[in-house]
């Protein structure tokens, strides 16, 4: 067990180094630069400073938080465009289907005013005239019904 722990300590130590390892540039002689992690003795060469910070992991998450905050008000502002848009799709629908109810029982009151019998058809079919009493009340209900239809 402690063998295995030591193993794991010598290869972190090792890792550790490499991260924290020396960098060196020089230039060649047809003055292409090249980076090397060991000095390679060349008169160019010189040591690179390299300057590392660490992560702010709450500044990360502060960051990725924000991101998806944006992307969640910009898919609810499609979503409520989208049912914006179905609704007025549906009222379009609703108002055009009103007009054409109101311009059928404007016409079959039209009907109903020049007409001097009315009837209705009964179970087998057969005409069956309205008396002068139910006309009357035939032309009130539809001259109700275009009033709650078509005002």
């Amino acid at each position: 067990m402690s063998r295995c722990l030591l193993m794991i300590i010598a290869i972190v130590a090792a890792a550790g180094n490499v991260v924290a390892g020396e960098i060196y540039k020089w230039i060649d002689a047809d003055g292409n630069v090249h980076y090397v992690d060991r000095p390679t003795g060349d008169p160019t060469e010189e040591r690179v400073d390299v300057i590392s910070n660490r992560t702010d992991n709450a500044a990360v998450r502060a960051s990725v938080q924000a991101r998806l905050d944006r992307q969640a008000e910009r898919e609810e502002a499609l979503n409520k465009a989208a049912e914006d848009e179905q609704s007025a799709a549906a009222a379009q629908s609703e108002r055009e289907q009103r007009e054409r109810q109101c311009a059928s029982y404007r016409e079959r009151l039209e009907s109903y005013l020049q007409s001097r019998r009315l009837y209705r058809e009964n179970e087998s079919g057969e005409r069956v005239y309205l008396d002068e009493d139910e006309m009357m009340t035939a032309r009130a209900e539809l001259q109700k019904k275009i009033q709650e239809t078509c005002d």
